[in-house]
C-alpha cells in the first residue's frame, strides 16, 4: 500500500482463532480497531486475557488494539476485515448469519472509498453475492462506486509450528484491478511470506474451499484402506510406510476428522454445486465415510474388547486427548466427543483427559472430563489425540491407567503394532 494507506486505520470484525492472530500482526505496521460483538471477550482482552490461550498476555497489552464491541468505535476505520465463523447447521447446510450480520454491520458504519476483505470460508459467490448486496443496502453505496471488496482466505494451521500467518502465502483478490493491488499491497507489507493474487475473489474462494476438501478426500482414502486391511489382518501403517518410499506417493494416514475446516468445508462446495445441479459424489462420500470414523472406531473396540475376554456390558473407558487435533487446544467439532458419547450411550463410563485443555462441563451422562486419569482402573484406552505432552509420558505410563486386562487402541499409529491391540 501507499504511504497515505499506512495512515488507515483497520477493523477487524470477530476475535477468534483467525481475527485475534491478524489483528496483533496488523498492528505492528498499523492503527487497529478488534471488534467483536462478545462483551465477556473483550472485557478480558482489554486485560489482556485471550481465552483461547493463542495470544500472550504481554503481545495483548503492548500491541495498542482498541478491543470494543460498540458500533460507534469502528466508524473511523477505512479497512474492514471480516474473519467471523461460518459452520454448518444441522442439516450441513452452510450457516451465514454470523457473515450476514458483519455484512449488515459494515454497512451502517462504512465511508465512501472504504475496503472490505472477507476472510470467512465460504462457496464461491458468497462475498459478492450475499455480503455486497447487505453492505450497499445499509449504506447506499454501491460496489465499485462508493465502497469496494477483497477476499483473502484465512490459512491458519492450529498446532502446527512455522505455519503461522506470517508464514504462509496470502491469497488476495479484488472487485476490481486497482482494489485488487491495493490489497495485495497491503497483505505483502504484513506477511513476510508474500502473497498470491488471484484474478478474481470467486476464484480466491474456490481456492480456500477446495484445500480443504482435497484432504478430507485423502483421508478417506486411508480410512477406507484402513477398513479394507483391518479385515485381511495387515497393519496399515506398515503399508503407508512401505508405499511412501515410491516418490510421488502422497502420505495421509487415517483418523477421525474434525475441526472446524476439513470437518466443515466441504458442505460449503457441496451445497453451492446441488443448487446448480451438480450432486458431488466424490465428495460427500468421502465426507460421509470419515463422519462414520467414529462409529467405526467405536464397533471395532467393541469387537477387540470381546477378543480379549473383557466383560464388556459395563466398560470403564479412558480417552486421551480432547482437541480436533494433536498439539492444539482447538475443541471445535471434535469427533472425539462423538466417540466419547457412543461409548456413554451405551451406558459405559467414560472419562476424557487432556493435558492442554482445562477441565470442562460436558453434561452427558456417564461422561466426565478430567484432570488427572485413575491408575489401573480402566478396560479400555482410546489414544486419541497424540499431543506431544501425552507421547512424553511413554506407553508404559498410559497403559498403567488401565487395568491388568485391557484394551489399548492406538488411533494414529503412534507407537509399534506389537506393543498395542489395535490401531487404525
Amino acid at each position: 500500500m501507499s504511504d497515505k494507506t499506512k495512515k488507515h486505520k483497520v477493523c477487524i470484525i470477530g476475535l477468534g482463532y483467525v481475527g485475534m492472530p491478524l489483528a496483533i500482526l496488523i498492528s505492528k505496521k498499523y492503527e487497529v480497531v478488534g471488534f467483536d460483538q462478545d462483551a465477556l471477550k473483550i472485557e478480558k482482552l482489554k486485560n489482556g486475557l485471550d481465552d483461547l490461550n493463542e495470544i500472550s498476555k504481554k503481545e495483548i497489552s503492548s500491541s495498542n488494539i482498541l478491543f470494543t464491541n460498540k458500533e460507534k468505535d469502528i466508524k473511523n476505520s477505512n479497512l474492514y476485515i471480516v474473519t467471523v465463523p461460518t459452520p454448518v447447521k444441522k442439516n450441513n447446510e452452510p450457516d451465514l448469519r454470523h457473515l450476514k450480520k458483519a455484512s449488515k454491520l459494515i454497512g451502517k458504519v462504512i465511508s465512501k472509498n472504504d475496503i472490505v476483505v472477507f476472510e470467512s470460508t465460504v462457496y464461491p459467490g458468497v462475498s459478492e453475492d450475499i455480503c455486497v448486496p447487505l453492505i450497499e443496502k445499509q449504506s447506499n453505496l454501491k460496489l465499485n462506486k462508493g465502497f469496494f471488496v477483497g477476499y483473502s482466505p484465512e490459512r491458519v494451521n492450529p498446532g502446527s509450528q512455522g505455519k503461522n500467518i506470517a508464514d504462509i502465502v496470502k491469497v488476495v483478490s479484488g472487485s476490481d484491478n486497482k482494489t485488487a493491488k491495493k490489497i495485495n499491497s497491503f497483505y505483502k507489507s504484513i506477511i513476510p511470506a508474500g502473497t498470491y493474487l488471484a484474478p478474481s475473489i470467486k476464484v480466491a474462494e474456490a481456492a480456500k474451499v477446495i484445500e480443504n476438501i482435497q484432504r478430507d478426500l485423502n483421508i478417506a482414502l486411508m480410512n477406507e484402506i484402513s477398513i479394507i486391511f483391518n479385515s485381511l489382518d495387515i497393519n496399515t501403517s506398515e503399508v503407508i510406510a512401505a508405499a511412501s518410499t515410491k516418490w510421488n506417493f502422497s502420505k495421509f494416514s487415517p483418523g477421525i476428522v474434525g475441526g472446524h475446516c476439513i470437518g466443515i468445508d466441504p458442505y460449503y462446495l457441496t451445497f453451492e454445486s446441488m443448487r446448480r445441479g451438480h450432486i458431488p459424489d466424490l465428495i460427500l462420500t468421502a465426507r460421509n465415510l470419515n463422519e462414520k470414523m467414529s462409529k467405526h472406531i467405536f464397533d471395532r473396540t467393541l469387537k477387540g474388547v470381546e477378543k480379549k475376554d473383557i466383560k464388556y456390558k459395563s466398560l470403564k473407558v479412558l480417552i486421551l486427548g480432547y482437541a480436533f487435533k494433536e498439539d492444539c487446544i482447538d475443541t471445535r467439532n471434535t469427533k472425539v466427543l462423538d466417540i466419547a458419547k457412543l461409548f456413554a450411550r451405551n451406558h459405559h463410563k467414560v472419562h476424557i483427559y487432556d493435558p492442554l485443555i482445562p477441565e470442562q462441563d460436558i453434561s452427558f451422562q456417564n461422561l466426565t472430563f478430567l484432570s488427572n486419569p485413575k491408575s489401573n482402573f480402566y478396560d479400555v484406552i482410546l489414544f486419541c489425540v497424540p499431543h506431544m505432552e501425552l507421547k512424553k509420558l511413554g506407553l508404559n505410563k498410559l497403559k498403567s491407567y488401565g487395568k491388568k486386562r485391557h484394551y489399548f487402541f492406538d488411533i494414529k499409529s503412534i507407537f509399534k503394532k506389537f506393543e498395542v491391540d489395535d490401531q487404525l
